[in-house]
């Protein structure tokens, strides 16, 4: 997956067992996350994604307006996930798992390798930035909320 392309609609369930689509978040920003509890480097990025959560959830952008996570488990076994959810303390409602780990249909929709793994998607479904790590999410959601847009194909 690349800057600039739409991105492909994940539909999976929730651990309370709620069918969730990606497509549903349609004009919001939304940070698309792939990762799993046994990941040490996606949960070290945890604490990042709640703050750019909690900063920017009801913020205005160009093209969206509110900002959410969608974020895709890998993990094939479903208390850890739900236990690591909890203590990451992962406020947002978006959480999905087909419990396949690594054959997940999303990571396969999305060429996943390697997690952590994010994808800045626009209010319109496009694709605006990848694999941000640290402040880079904040940094990158100030340019969409300010109007200007750098677009930088990593």
């Amino acid at each position: 997956m690349k800057v600039g392309q739409m991105a492909p609609d994940i539909v999976l369930k929730s651990p309370s067992g709620e069918e969730m689509k990606l497509s549903d978040l349609r004009g919001k920003m939304v940070l698309l996350d792939f990762w799993a509890s046994w990941c040490v480097p996606c949960r070290k990025e945890h604490p990042n994604l709640v703050k750019a959560y909690q900063k920017y959830k009801d913020d205005e952008f160009v093209n969206a307006k509110g900002f959410t996570i969608f974020s895709v488990s890998l993990d094939s076994r479903k208390p850890r996930w739900e236990e690591a959810i909890q203590q990451d303390q992962l406020e947002w409602p978006y959480h999905v798992s087909d419990l396949k780990g690594w054959r997940s249909t999303a990571a396969k929709a999305y060429g996943i390798s390697a997690i952590p793994a994010n994808f800045l998607i626009n209010g319109n479904g496009e694709i605006v930035a990848i694999y941000m790590r640290g402040s880079e999410v904040q940094s990158t959601l100030n340019q969409f909320k300010e109007g200007w847009v750098k677009k930088v194909f990593k």
